[in-house]
């Protein structure tokens, strides 16, 4: 195809409330360097990092919520602890057509649509933590007609679905798989799932079932006919008085094995409480704050296991990928919105009164 010299995108101009987002329709298409492709992006998903890098959340100030609107400062603003280099054009859930590629690029891949992985990697070294950045934040992403990726960020996939289905899987689904990999899934574990209805939580519902382990679904009670869909053993209020007592009376337990949990905040202490001896505890979210309280004795004492799940390896994504081409996964569009309506996107997502995924069409 013919490549336009600029295109429309969305524009992070600096930290704070959706002011700091600006529309520009003549923005550069960026030309790909020696091992980058190209990619005409067909539709692109917001995720919790978009919000939490353009509000500001990231920073060790802060200690509220993730729908808290804030300024860092740029201090510490970045995922990884370090400020991110301003304008940014954010959104790391990108599926879209290669129409170009560099010098050094695998070229066999122009024509055919991709997925692209959200981590960018050292490729001599990709196991190396230290040297990870991620799509949208170290990189210009997806909410914009083109963008560039090292080709071995960009994954062919085969399916029937839309590319706004695709584009609900990429951030949720392989943020969901690796924390299931940490806590060690397998299909004897009962699996407590916060936030079920939200992009991760509903990943994490899916996939875990897919290891053939009992799920057990928190979230809003005007979601859980939706919820029930994806065939969790059962469905509990978002907070429970008592945690304990709920879990006897849908699943004969008052313990699970596997706590799985993006929201902390308040309830983190039933979450713990609930353990079984030996239990393990997976996060890779704080939507409802940060800041939890945790009696150690109960950490010591029971045997838990916490892991922390953030930076993937590579063959995590390309596992989910095969999920896709199986036909194993059920994609939840909650809505679509073109660029020049993406604070209402946002304020959509962080309402959170959707179920599954909001995605972005750059060319609607």
């Amino acid at each position: 195809m013919t490549v336009p010299e600029t295109m429309r995108a969305v524009v992070l101009t600096k930290h704070g409330g959706p002011e700091a987002l600006e529309l520009r329709e003549d923005w550069p298409v960026p030309h790909p360097g020696p091992r980058d492709v190209l990619i005409r992006v067909g539709a692109c998903g917001v995720n919790n990092t978009d919000i939490n890098t353009r509000t500001g959340w990231y920073s060790s100030s802060v200690t509220g919520a993730t729908d808290e609107a804030v300024d860092a400062g740029g201090d510490s603003s970045g995922w990884g602890g370090a400020p991110i280099s301003l304008p940014r054009i954010q959104g790391a859930d990108v599926v879209g057509e290669v129409v170009a590629a560099g010098s050094e690029a695998d070229r066999s891949l122009i024509g055919k649509r991709v997925m692209v992985d959200c981590w960018l990697r050292d490729w001599d070294n990709p196991l190396d933590r230290t040297k990870t950045g991620y799509v949208g934040s170290e990189c210009d992403g997806g909410f914009s007609g083109f963008m560039t990726v090292d080709y071995r960020n960009a994954v062919p996939v085969s399916s029937p679905m839309s590319d706004a289905e695709l584009a609900t899987f990429a951030c949720s689904y392989s943020t969901a798989e690796g924390m299931l990999t940490r806590a060690g899934v397998t299909a004897e574990d009962t699996v407590l799932v916060t936030g079920a209805s939200g992009g991760v939580g509903s990943a994490l519902t899916q996939l875990a079932g897919q290891r053939g382990a009992r799920v057990v679904c928190l979230a809003g009670e005007s979601k859980h006919a939706q919820i029930a869909e994806l065939k969790p053993a059962a469905i509990l209020p978002r907070a429970p008085a008592d945690l304990a007592s709920a879990l006897e009376e849908v699943i004969g337990q008052r313990s699970v094995s596997v706590v799985a949990d993006i929201v902390g905040g308040g309830s983190f202490p039933q979450l713990i409480d609930v353990l079984e001896r030996g239990g393990r505890y997976t996060c890779s979210g704080a939507i409802a704050g940060p800041m939890v309280e945790l009696d150690l004795r109960t950490l010591y004492l029971r045997d838990l296991t916490f892991t922390g799940s953030t930076v993937l390896p590579p063959e995590t994504f390309r596992t989910l990928v095969g999920y896709i081409e199986r036909g194993g996964l059920r994609p939840l569009v909650a809505a679509t919105y073109p660029l020049f309506d993406i604070a209402q996107a946002q304020k959509s997502f962080s309402d959170k009164k959707h179920v599954g995924n909001i995605v972005m069409l750059p060319w609607a």
